[in-house]
Protein backbone atom coordinates (compact mmCIF):
# COMPACT_ATOMS: atom_id res chain seq x y z
CA UNK A 1 0.00 0.00 0.00
CA UNK A 2 2.93 2.44 0.70
CA UNK A 3 4.43 1.53 -2.63
CA UNK A 4 1.10 2.58 -4.36
CA UNK A 5 0.91 6.32 -1.83
CA UNK A 6 4.52 7.16 -2.88
CA UNK A 7 4.24 6.23 -6.29
CA UNK A 8 0.39 8.60 -6.77
CA UNK A 9 2.55 11.44 -4.89
CA UNK A 10 5.44 11.20 -7.52
CA UNK A 11 2.98 10.66 -10.35
CA UNK A 12 0.68 13.69 -8.73
CA UNK A 13 3.99 15.95 -8.16
CA UNK A 14 5.40 15.76 -11.84
CA UNK A 15 2.10 16.87 -13.31
CA UNK A 16 1.76 19.18 -10.76
CA UNK A 17 5.31 20.48 -12.02
CA UNK A 18 4.47 19.81 -15.88
CA UNK A 19 0.76 22.24 -15.73
CA UNK A 20 2.57 25.22 -13.50
CA UNK A 21 5.61 25.37 -16.30
CA UNK A 22 2.97 25.09 -18.88
CA UNK A 23 0.46 27.67 -17.32
CA UNK A 24 3.36 30.16 -16.42
CA UNK A 25 4.94 29.89 -19.92
CA UNK A 26 1.59 30.21 -21.97
CA UNK A 27 0.25 33.06 -19.79
CA UNK A 28 2.88 35.62 -20.49
CA UNK A 29 3.92 34.43 -23.96
CA UNK A 30 5.70 38.10 -24.45
CA UNK A 31 8.39 37.17 -22.06
CA UNK A 32 8.49 33.59 -23.16
CA UNK A 33 9.61 33.37 -26.43
CA UNK A 34 11.79 35.27 -29.01
CA UNK A 35 15.57 36.19 -28.60
CA UNK A 36 14.70 38.41 -25.16
CA UNK A 37 13.61 35.84 -23.11
CA UNK A 38 12.80 35.87 -19.51
CA UNK A 39 10.26 32.81 -19.15
CA UNK A 40 9.25 33.04 -15.41
CA UNK A 41 8.98 29.25 -15.68
CA UNK A 42 12.47 28.29 -15.84
CA UNK A 43 12.64 29.30 -12.09
CA UNK A 44 11.22 25.96 -11.59
CA UNK A 45 14.04 24.52 -13.36
CA UNK A 46 15.99 24.47 -9.90
CA UNK A 47 13.58 22.54 -7.94
CA UNK A 48 15.55 19.05 -9.60
CA UNK A 49 18.03 19.92 -7.10
CA UNK A 50 15.90 18.60 -4.66
CA UNK A 51 13.06 17.02 -6.22
CA UNK A 52 13.92 13.96 -8.94
CA UNK A 53 9.89 14.10 -9.41
CA UNK A 54 10.64 17.97 -11.38
CA UNK A 55 13.00 16.17 -13.94
CA UNK A 56 9.96 14.61 -15.91
CA UNK A 57 7.74 17.51 -15.18
CA UNK A 58 10.07 20.25 -16.17
CA UNK A 59 10.40 17.94 -19.31
CA UNK A 60 6.95 17.79 -20.57
CA UNK A 61 6.12 21.06 -19.12
CA UNK A 62 8.58 22.77 -21.54
CA UNK A 63 7.66 20.51 -24.24
CA UNK A 64 4.31 20.82 -24.05
CA UNK A 65 4.66 25.08 -23.67
CA UNK A 66 6.82 24.76 -26.54
CA UNK A 67 4.57 22.60 -28.42
CA UNK A 68 1.22 25.09 -27.90
CA UNK A 69 3.43 28.29 -27.80
CA UNK A 70 5.71 27.95 -30.66
CA UNK A 71 4.60 27.16 -34.22
CA UNK A 72 8.93 25.35 -34.69
CA UNK A 73 9.29 22.32 -34.41
CA UNK A 74 12.98 22.66 -33.79
CA UNK A 75 11.64 24.57 -30.51
CA UNK A 76 10.11 21.57 -29.59
CA UNK A 77 12.96 19.80 -29.65
CA UNK A 78 15.92 21.91 -28.50
CA UNK A 79 13.92 24.24 -26.28
CA UNK A 80 12.91 20.61 -24.52
CA UNK A 81 16.68 19.01 -24.61
CA UNK A 82 17.51 22.27 -22.97
CA UNK A 83 15.35 22.04 -20.13
CA UNK A 84 15.96 18.30 -19.85
CA UNK A 85 19.62 18.79 -19.83
CA UNK A 86 19.17 21.41 -17.18
CA UNK A 87 17.19 19.53 -14.85
CA UNK A 88 19.15 16.32 -15.11
CA UNK A 89 22.61 18.63 -14.03
CA UNK A 90 20.83 20.83 -11.44
CA UNK A 91 19.95 17.82 -9.87
CA UNK A 92 23.35 16.66 -9.86
CA UNK A 93 24.62 19.89 -8.31
CA UNK A 94 25.96 19.54 -4.67
CA UNK A 95 25.56 22.52 -3.36
CA UNK A 96 21.90 24.27 -3.21
CA UNK A 97 23.21 27.78 -4.61
CA UNK A 98 24.95 26.14 -7.43
CA UNK A 99 21.33 24.67 -8.93
CA UNK A 100 20.42 27.55 -10.51
CA UNK A 101 23.99 27.29 -13.22
CA UNK A 102 22.73 24.49 -15.20
CA UNK A 103 19.26 26.21 -16.59
CA UNK A 104 21.49 28.98 -17.95
CA UNK A 105 24.53 27.32 -19.20
CA UNK A 106 21.87 24.99 -21.09
CA UNK A 107 19.89 27.76 -22.63
CA UNK A 108 22.49 29.85 -23.52
CA UNK A 109 24.49 27.29 -25.47
CA UNK A 110 21.62 25.39 -26.91
CA UNK A 111 18.60 27.85 -27.35
CA UNK A 112 21.27 30.84 -28.08
CA UNK A 113 22.30 28.76 -30.73
CA UNK A 114 18.77 27.71 -32.27
CA UNK A 115 17.65 31.19 -32.27
CA UNK A 116 20.77 32.20 -34.23
CA UNK A 117 19.85 29.05 -36.61
CA UNK A 118 16.45 31.04 -36.89
CA UNK A 119 17.94 34.45 -37.82
CA UNK A 120 21.33 33.64 -40.33
CA UNK A 121 21.34 29.64 -40.81
CA UNK A 122 24.88 28.54 -40.01
CA UNK A 123 26.16 31.41 -42.37
CA UNK A 124 29.05 34.13 -41.10
CA UNK A 125 26.21 35.61 -39.20
CA UNK A 126 25.53 32.58 -36.80
CA UNK A 127 28.44 32.86 -34.59
CA UNK A 128 28.16 36.77 -33.68
CA UNK A 129 24.07 36.13 -33.61
CA UNK A 130 24.55 32.49 -31.58
CA UNK A 131 26.78 34.96 -28.72
CA UNK A 132 24.56 37.66 -28.87
CA UNK A 133 21.38 35.55 -28.11
CA UNK A 134 23.39 33.46 -25.29
CA UNK A 135 23.82 36.78 -23.55
CA UNK A 136 20.17 37.61 -24.30
CA UNK A 137 18.46 34.40 -23.24
CA UNK A 138 21.08 33.74 -20.47
CA UNK A 139 20.68 37.19 -19.09
CA UNK A 140 16.90 36.39 -18.63
CA UNK A 141 17.49 32.72 -17.45
CA UNK A 142 19.74 34.49 -14.95
CA UNK A 143 16.93 36.40 -13.47
CA UNK A 144 14.31 33.86 -13.54
CA UNK A 145 16.59 31.25 -11.45
CA UNK A 146 18.69 33.44 -10.00
CA UNK A 147 16.41 34.96 -8.26
CA UNK A 148 13.18 33.34 -8.42
CA UNK A 149 14.33 30.21 -8.26
CA UNK A 150 17.12 30.98 -5.43
CA UNK A 151 13.67 32.34 -3.69
CA UNK A 152 11.83 29.12 -4.54
CA UNK A 153 15.23 26.64 -3.00
CA UNK A 154 14.45 28.87 0.60
CA UNK A 155 11.04 29.22 0.83
CA UNK A 156 9.90 25.40 -0.27
CA UNK A 157 12.18 23.47 1.83
CA UNK A 158 10.31 25.26 4.98
CA UNK A 159 6.61 23.53 3.55
CA UNK A 160 5.89 20.47 5.01
CA UNK A 161 5.09 18.70 2.20
CA UNK A 162 8.79 19.37 0.41
CA UNK A 163 10.96 18.57 3.74
CA UNK A 164 10.94 15.00 2.96
CA UNK A 165 11.81 15.52 -0.81
CA UNK A 166 15.72 16.05 0.25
Amino acid sequence: MMKYRTLTRSLCLTAAIAALYVVLTLTLPVLSYGPVQLRLAEALTVLAWFCPEAVVGLTLGCFLSNLLGSPYVLDWVFGTLATLLAALWTARMPKRWMAPIPPIVCNMVIVGAEIAWFETGFGSGFLPAWIWNAVTVGAGEAIACCVLGALLLRVLPKVPFFQSLR
